[in-house]
C-alpha cells in the first residue's frame, strides 16, 4: 500500500524577494504519485507562479518578461538519482502596468520505488536574490502483487486530449489545481485519481466498489452529506475524475480521502490528501442538535453554568473550524440547553460508547497544561504548546536550550507518530520577549501546522538581524545546538 503522506499536497510559500514591479516572489509547488504500466512509477510536480510577483526585463523586441529558474534534485541517501533544471517564463508583455494571472509548469520524474528526498529550488532569474530551497521525504510503493491507489491529484478544469501533451493522462488533458486551499469563491473541488491492479481482487472487466469522501481532520469523521460509493471496472489502471460541491462544506482542515474494496466490502488501500477550506458565512447549525437530550448524561453533572462555558472553551484546541466557530462567535448568545447539547456531542463524536471517559481524560491533560505552560497573561492550553500538547499528546522527545549565547530561547518536540499517521514530526517554539513561558510556535513540519522555512534565522535573530528577507542561512555562533536538536533530538 502506498504511504499516505503521497495524497498530501505541499506548498512552498516563497520568501518576500525585492524588485522592480514586484514586491515578492510568490510560487506555489505540489506534486502526485502515478505509476505507468509501460514505464513504472513517477512523480509530477506542479508549479503556479504569480506573475505580478516577478521581476520583469525589457527583451530586444522591446517586451517584458519574467522568468523563474527551477532545480529538482531527487537524493537517494547520498546518491543523486535524478537532476533537472528548467525555466519558467511568463508570456512577453507589451508593459507592465497592469500584471495579472499565474503561470504554471508541469514536469515527470520516472523513479522506481524507493525512498528519496526531494529538493527543490527557486529562484527568480531576474532579481539578484538567494534562491529558495525546499526539502521533502519522498517514498514510492507500487506494489506489481496487489492493488494501489496514485497520488490525488487536484484539478481546475479538464478536457478530452485533441494532441498528446504533458498535462495528458488517460486520453484526457488535466489541468492542476496547485494549491490545498480553497476560499470562498471555489465551489468545487475536483480530483483525479488512479487505480492499479484491481484484477487482484476481481475478475477481469468485472466490478469493483471504491469510495471517495471528506473527512475531519481533527475526528477523522465523514462529513454529512460528502460520501460516495462508486463501482469500477477491474483493469491494469482504472481511472477516475470526482467533484464535490462545497459550497456548503465550512471552514476548516479535511481530507479528501479515496478508498478501494473487495467484492465483500472489504478495505483493500486507501489514499488521502489535505486541504483547507476557507467559507466564513457557514456557522455551526444549532438546530442539528435540537434532538438530543442530555438528561442522565455526564453533562448534567456540571452545575455551574459559567464551569460549563469554561469547559467549551477548553476545547478550542483539539476542535474543528466550525468548533472555533460556534465557540467565538456562537457561544455567547447560546442558552444553557444548547451548550450542554452542544458539549454532549462534541464527546459523542469524539467517543460515541464513552463521552464521558473521553472528556475526563482531556480535562486531567487541560488541567496538567494549566500548571505547566500559563504565562502572566494566559492560561495555559490557550499557548501554542499548550496547543500542541493537547492535539498530539505528550512529544516523545523534548529539546531545550534556553541559554545559548546568540539565540532566544527556544524548543524542540519531537513526536514519533502523530495519531493521522505522519511520523516522525516536529515542532520549533521559542521566545523572543526572553522574560515569559509564552513560547510560540515557529515552525513546524506535520500537516496543517504553520511552516517556516527561516526558522532558524528567526532564533538568531537576537544577534543577527539579516537585511536580506530570503537570508535562510544564519551565521555560526558558539554553543549554537539548533540544527543538532532538529536533526537528532534528545
Amino acid at each position: 500500500m502506498m504511504k499516505k503522506l503521497f495524497a498530501i499536497l505541499f506548498l512552498i510559500p516563497l520568501f518576500p524577494i525585492s524588485a522592480a514591479f514586484a514586491q515578492s516572489l510568490e510560487a506555489y509547488m505540489s506534486y502526485s504519485l502515478f505509476n505507468s504500466p509501460a514505464d513504472g512509477p513517477f512523480i509530477e510536480t506542479y508549479l503556479s507562479v504569480f506573475g505580478p510577483s516577478l521581476q520583469y526585463v525589457k527583451t530586444e523586441d522591446g517586451k517584458y518578461q519574467g522568468a523563474v529558474e527551477v532545480t529538482v534534485i531527487f537524493r537517494e541517501g547520498e546518491d543523486i538519482v535524478s537532476f533537472d533544471k528548467y525555466e519558467v517564463a511568463s508570456q512577453p508583455l507589451d508593459d507592465t502596468t497592469s500584471l495579472t494571472g499565474n503561470f504554471l509548469s508541469q514536469q515527470r520524474y520516472t523513479l522506481r520505488n524507493g525512498n528519496y528526498t526531494m529538493e527543490c529550488i527557486i529562484a527568480d532569474k531576474y532579481a539578484d536574490e538567494q534562491p529558495h530551497i525546499f526539502k521533502d521525504p519522498v517514498a514510492i510503493d507500487f506494489p506489481g502483487d496487489k492493488p494501489s491507489i496514485s497520488g490525488i491529484q487536484l484539478l481546475s478544469d479538464y478536457k478530452k486530449t485533441e494532441t498528446p501533451g504533458p498535462l495528458t493522462k488517460s486520453g484526457l488533458d488535466l489541468y492542476p489545481f496547485v494549491f490545498n486551499f480553497f476560499p470562498e469563491n471555489v465551489e468545487k473541488i475536483l480530483f483525479y485519481c488512479e487505480f492499479y491492479n484491481t484484477t487482484k481482487i476481481a475478475e477481469e472487466g468485472s466490478r469493483f466498489v471504491y469510495n471517495y469522501f471528506i473527512q475531519s481532520f481533527e475526528t477523522k469523521s465523514q462529513i454529512k452529506n460528502y460520501s460516495r460509493s462508486r463501482a469500477g471496472e477491474a483493469t491494469a489502471v482504472f481511472p477516475i475524475i470526482r467533484d464535490f460541491d462545497i459550497r456548503q462544506l465550512p471552514s476548516g482542515n479535511y481530507f479528501l480521502v479515496v478508498e478501494l474494496r473487495d467484492q465483500d466490502n472489504e478495505l483493500v488501500t486507501s489514499n488521502r490528501l489535505f486541504f483547507q477550506r476557507s467559507n466564513p458565512n457557514i456557522q455551526f447549525n444549532i438546530s442539528d442538535l435540537a434532538a438530543l437530550d442530555t438528561k442522565g448524561t455526564f453533562v448534567d453533572k456540571i452545575d455551574d453554568p459559567d464551569s460549563l462555558r469554561t469547559y467549551i472553551h477548553y476545547l478550542l484546541p483539539i476542535g474543528s473550524e466550525m468548533d472555533r466557530v460556534f465557540i467565538t462567535r456562537q457561544m455567547p448568545d447560546a442558552d444553557e440547553s444548547t451548550l450542554r447539547q452542544y458539549f454532549l456531542n462534541f464527546w459523542l463524536n469524539r467517543d460515541y460508547i464513552s463521552p464521558e471517559a473521553a472528556w475526563n481524560h482531556y480535562h486531567q491533560q487541560v488541567e496538567k497544561v494549566n500548571v505547566i505552560y500559563s504565562t502572566p497573561n494566559r492560561l495555559g492550553y490557550e499557548t501554542d504548546r499548550g496547543r500542541v500538547f493537547l492535539k498530539y499528546g505528550p512529544p516523545n522527545i523534548v529539546s531545550e536550550s534556553y541559554n545559548e549565547p546568540a539565540a532566544y530561547p527556544y524548543e524542540i518536540w519531537q513526536y514519533y507518530t502523530l495519531g493521522d499517521g505522519q511520523r516522525n514530526k516536529k515542532f520549533v517554539f521559542y521566545t523572543p520577549n526572553m522574560v515569559t513561558n509564552d513560547f510560540q510556535l515557529l515552525h513546524s513540519d506535520a500537516i496543517g501546522e504553520p511552516a517556516n522555512f527561516r526558522w532558524q534565522v528567526e532564533i538568531y535573530k537576537r544577534t543577527f538581524d539579516p537585511f536580506d528577507l530570503d537570508n535562510n542561512i544564519y551565521p555560526d555562533a558558539w554553543g549554537s545546538n539548533v540544527n543538532k536538536y532538529w536533526e537528532n533530538p534528545r
